[in-house]
């Protein structure tokens, strides 16, 4: 689309001048692209393309938001007067309003994206795609013990954001996205295993080797075959940087802005103590250049910068939006996310722990039985409380090494006390939007056998 801010400064125009008193409008298109093979046969080719716009109006203290699946201008008197008449039907809500933290220029960040660098000017076709996942499968069906493929798949995407709001804000920019994954089953009947691989990025020269990527799918799934169950107990526990990101997951919702300002979050009470041990800190960072979930401004127009969580183990900070701020009496982080059909809502970007000094080798080096985790599985997560059960699979860890595979076990503790005991290590890698290194937890308790 040629000119996004100026039609979506065209909508807002005419919201203002049939009675709103202030909106914002947000507008996301793009197309993407993607191919997944099995057998080395094309199993499934997909392209779609998307023009979504959606009107978020205010009426003193209401609002209400409206959207359609076409930028065309001549839909939009019907928008407008859609999103009016339900504004002014709706309770009120003191806390509603645009973000006063938000930006009154116009930022084109465009495909440089400020020096992010968020879009690759490179489009694979659908041949190129098609290689690539067919490579993947490949190396992972050559792998001694693998016996079938859930298939191999690669992608690529394009999306553009613009954002105009009646305060004075007008921006827009672009990003790519690039991926590859394989996935396979090992063994024969009841006891085959299954496990994948796969990698994301925002430019092509930076995605893996798609051999690679298939290699350690497939041996994964052998390793993972004639699994037991471990002994019911309280034992360690090590999380593979696969899974431990979701420890961070469930910190990021136990401080979002939200959840804290509804009285459902388990730290609500926590800002300014210690959580996590000494040294350890988690940041979230939209301004990481090519990160998977960078971005110059937020759903909201506010200017992105790297927002630190916890700092040393002490709580700094909530994830806030707009809204979120005014009901805690703070301003916003610059964090509110949002789609076209919703308002904004508080949100991480490029989440992420550090502070490990050890070696994943030397955090389970004086484990004589313990747990390590690759997979997890369901969630039972009590956000007023933090108690934390959940499905899991993965190796057990004998003196100090990782010994047989198991499977269908629980663990289960409290996330305050799993917080503050956690021992990282030093092995983070900036792969998934939201990262952590390995982690070690001694509190938890294991249900198996």
């Amino acid at each position: 689309m040629s000119d996004p801010v100026g039609l979506l400064e065209e909508l807002v125009g005419q919201a203002r001048k049939a009675g709103a008193d202030s909106a914002d409008a947000i507008l996301v298109s793009g197309i993407s692209l993607g191919v997944q093979v099995r057998q080395g046969r094309s199993e499934e080719l997909e392209r779609s393309e998307h023009n979504d716009i959606g009107l978020r109006v205010f009426a003193g203290q209401r609002s209400a938001i409206v959207s359609a699946t076409s930028a065309d201008p001549a839909g939009f008197p019907r928008l407008v007067s859609q999103a009016l008449a339900m504004a002014r039907v709706v309770p009120e809500d003191r806390f509603a309003g645009l973000c006063e933290r938000a930006a009154t220029t116009f930022l084109d960040a465009g495909d440089g994206a400020n020096g992010l660098e968020l879009a690759d000017a490179s489009e694979p076709d659908v041949e190129a795609l098609g290689e690539r996942a067919r490579v993947a499968e490949a190396a992972a069906l050559a792998i001694h013990g693998v016996t079938n493929s859930q298939g191999g798949s690669a992608g690529f995407g394009r999306t553009e954001v613009a954002l105009v709001t009646s305060g004075g804000f007008s921006g827009r920019y672009a990003r790519t996205s690039h991926s590859v994954s394989a996935s396979v089953l090992a063994g024969q009947g009841t006891t085959m295993q299954r496990d994948y691989d796969y990698h994301s990025v925002v430019h092509l020269s930076e995605l893996d080797d798609p051999a690679g990527i298939g290699r350690h799918a497939g041996e994964r799934a052998v390793a993972r075959l004639n699994p037991t169950k471990p002994r019911t107990g309280r034992m360690p526990v090590i999380y593979d940087p696969r899974v431990a990101g979701s420890l961070l997951g469930h910190l990021a919702g136990a401080i979002n802005g939200a959840s804290v300002a509804r009285g459902t979050s388990f730290l609500k009470e926590r800002m300014g103590t210690r959580i996590l041990p000494a040294g350890i800190s988690v940041i979230d960072d939209p301004t990481r250049r090519r990160g998977l979930r960078s971005k110059p401004f937020d759903g909201e127009g506010v200017p992105t910068a790297t927002l630190v969580l916890v700092e040393d183990g002490e709580l700094r900070s909530w994830v806030l939006d707009g809204r979120s701020g005014r009901q805690l009496g703070l301003p916003s982080t610059g964090n509110a996310s949002r789609g076209t059909s919703s308002p904004p809502s508080p949100s991480t970007s490029n989440l992420f722990m550090t502070g490990g000094t050890v070696t994943p080798a030397a955090l389970m080096a004086d484990v004589t039985e313990g747990i390590y985790i690759t997979e997890m599985m369901g969630s039972a997560i009590n956000g007023l409380t933090g108690d934390y059960s959940r499905g899991a699979s993965g190796f057990m860890i004998r003196n100090g090494a990782l010994a047989e595979p198991i499977a269908e076990f629980t663990v289960a503790g409290n996330l305050l006390d799993m917080f503050s005991s956690l021992q990282p290590a030093d092995d983070l890698v900036f792969r998934r939007g939201t990262d952590a290194p390995s982690i070690r937890i001694d509190t938890l308790t294991v249900a198996g056998a």
